[in-house]
């Protein structure tokens, strides 16, 4: 009898999945580079959820959302509301980058989910909710955001930096009183404006004083570059000194004059170079500063247009 005993294979019961996850994803933009990295968010938080037996994957959530734009981010705000609803325990994430606009509203988002017991795992900085102190999360997460903006505002100013070398900064392109941007962006002249801006710098030329050039076109009627009847001296003195006006646009970096980029021929001259260097050299000539072998001392008489009859 026992020579004809059968024997059955009885495999284990799969574990029993106990905690439901939520994955959450967020990109800036709906660009082809955005939309793979998207992919790769929820390819990689999903392998990760799979690998945990105990993981129970719930729902996706994928906001396309701009900090610019101030979008709502509604799958945001509906996975908030699953939590709510205890559908959620857990929330995968890829960066704490991605989880919030700004450090204010993650820290928001984080102590309303401490409160509902729904625990947040960042895969990117290896950080849990569940094992980090609350104190050690805020200034974990605040030091992370400082990090962050800074290496933003950093790519931020060496892209402006590349594009400025490169010729392809719409800055060299940024319009200004007499002229206007065509439908190619590029600076055309508006003449009805520069035959003002030629104005001013022969008025100069002439002998008179920037606050005579104000009283000068105030008299004739021409209004300033922002539509008003008075004009500012600061505005003369800003036409006098500007590059464009012959065709060249100097773009310096950070606001340091010793690294700039200039760009030659940039769009169409209203006056000659032969005028502008007139007028810079007449400028320096009024100027009540000079230089010495003591340094700059000022004048001990400032210019003046008045004619005086002897």
């Amino acid at each position: 009898m026992a020579d004809n005993k059968t024997i059955h294979f009885i495999p284990p019961l799969p574990p029993k999945r106990e905690k439901r996850v939520g994955i959450y994803c967020c990109v800036s933009t709906n660009s082809t580079e955005q939309l793979k990295s998207l992919a790769a968010q929820v390819s990689a938080l999903t392998r990760l959820t799979s690998a945990n037996p105990k993981w129970l994957l719930v729902d996706v959530y994928i906001d396309i959302a701009s900090s610019k734009t101030g979008s709502s981010r509604k799958e945001f705000t509906r996975m908030l509301q699953d939590c709510k609803s205890r559908d959620i325990e857990i929330i995968l994430t890829k960066s704490i980058s991605r989880f919030g606009r700004d450090t204010v509203e993650i820290l928001d988002a984080l102590n309303q989910l401490r409160n509902l017991g729904v625990r947040v795992i960042f895969e990117q900085e290896v950080l849990d909710t569940a094992d980090t102190d609350n104190a050690l999360m805020i200034s974990i997460i605040e030091s992370i955001a400082q990090a962050e903006n800074e290496s933003r505002s950093e790519n931020i100013k060496w892209g402006i930096k590349q594009r400025a070398a490169q010729g392809t900064s719409k800055l060299y392109n940024r319009k200004c009183y007499g002229y206007y941007n065509d439908e190619d962006g590029n600076l055309a002249i508006n003449e009805s404006e520069a035959k003002n801006v030629r104005l001013i710098y022969n008025l100069y030329l002439q002998g008179k004083s920037v606050l005579g050039i104000v009283k000068e076109l105030e008299r004739m009627g021409i209004k300033s570059p922002t539509g008003k009847n008075k004009w500012p001296k600061r505005s003369i003195e800003v036409i006098l000194s500007n590059e464009k006006y012959i065709g060249n646009v100097r773009l310096l970096d950070n606001g340091k004059h010793d690294l700039c980029y200039l760009s030659e021929d940039n769009n169409p001259a209203i006056i000659s170079k032969e005028t502008f260097q007139a007028v810079q050299i007449e400028k320096q000539h009024r100027s009540n500063i000079v230089k010495s072998e003591d340094g700059f001392q000022r004048k001990s008489r400032k210019y003046s247009s008045k004619k005086y009859s002897k």
